[in-house]
């Protein structure tokens, strides 16, 4: 029998990140442009990607589904986070609540996913270069994309479907922002051992499924390295994963530390869960473009002309000289 059958609350309330009407106006103002980075950032290099054909390539091409990862994490819990902060009285109904949880489970799984298939990317690159074509064939990138997203989404139906199946009939009061699964088990009057278990196990193997090949294709990307005899080559081989290696650390990070540990509402977990939710997306396109000379060139190519445009108008109308704005 679904929740909506039988439980006693049909609304939670969130109490969010503070309860004090000027922290508050501040963290609006916060995240608000967190959220505005985040969105041009993404769609931006989706965007750059997409359409330069010096772009076209298996890692760029994963790249571009992470960035567009980013933004539908972002947009599932942020804007709500944004009402709230506005919101005398904050809720979220049952089934609003049980589809957010689905929709944060969707991109954050796929993400982990894809992060093993660029760490493998940079392996067969590094390590077998004259056979790079053919480990990364197009037909095979497309393929592991959709194996991600698969994967993914049927690691948060599990999830869900499990969730709909708990009663709320006592406290429905959250101190989370956003509706995440293991947020809601304290506020279940029924058995969640199953759901505990399978959440456990779930994370687990998903996590571990795809932290073990990063290490695995790093572990082999290192050794391949330090037989370099270069210091020069081995410098480009190495900028070539670090920013991989960074959003790595950060995302198995925090997403390990915020669902492997107590729901207990400790603001350490409300950090944790901001961190890969909302900050994490933002920072991806920052680091992968400001590291990586192709992307900061694609990037100056496409806003050119936009730039050129906006000088001629600016010159038109103010009598000045047009200035570029992309160097």
């Amino acid at each position: 029998m679904g929740l909506w059958n039988h439980s006693t609350i049909t609304q939670f309330l969130p109490l969010g990140l503070s309860t004090d009407p000027h922290a508050q106006a501040a963290l609006f103002v916060l995240f608000l442009n967190i959220y505005l980075l985040t969105i041009m950032g993404n769609l931006l290099l989706v965007v750059v990607i997409r359409a330069d054909s010096h772009l076209h390539m298996p890692v760029y091409f994963f790249l571009s589904h992470l960035s567009f990862l980013g933004f539908c994490l972002s947009s599932v819990t942020v804007p709500k986070m944004l009402k709230d902060l506005l919101a005398e009285i904050k809720t979220m109904s049952v089934r609003g609540c049980l589809a957010q949880g689905f929709f944060v489970f969707i991109p954050a799984g796929t993400e982990g996913f894809l992060l093993s298939v660029m760490a493998y990317d940079h392996f067969a690159d590094i390590c077998h270069p004259l056979l790079y074509g053919q480990m990364m064939r197009k037909q095979l990138c497309v393929q592991l994309v959709w194996v991600s997203w698969g994967l993914g989404g049927l690691n948060s139906l599990i999830d869900i479907l499990l969730a709909t199946s708990m009663d709320f009939c006592e406290s429905h009061t959250t101190s989370h922002y956003s509706c995440e699964v293991p947020s809601l088990f304290p506020l279940s009057c029924s058995d969640v051992f199953t759901n505990l278990i399978v959440l456990l196990c779930s994370t687990l193997l998903h996590g571990l499924g795809t932290f073990f090949p990063i290490i695995s294709s790093y572990a082999c990307i290192v050794s391949t390295i330090l037989s370099i005899s270069s210091s020069s080559g081995r410098s480009k081989a190495f900028s070539t994963c670090s920013s991989n290696l960074i959003v790595v650390n950060f995302f198995y990070g925090s997403a390990f530390l915020s669902y492997l540990m107590p729901t207990s509402g400790y603001p350490l977990e409300l950090i944790f869960s901001i961190q890969y939710g909302v900050v994490i997306p933002m920072l991806n396109p920052l680091i992968y473009s400001l590291k990586n000379k192709e992307v900061k060139a694609a990037v100056r190519r496409k806003l050119q002309p936009i730039c050129h445009i906006l000088g001629a108008k600016g010159k038109l109308e103010d009598n000045i000289p047009a200035t570029h704005c992309v160097s």
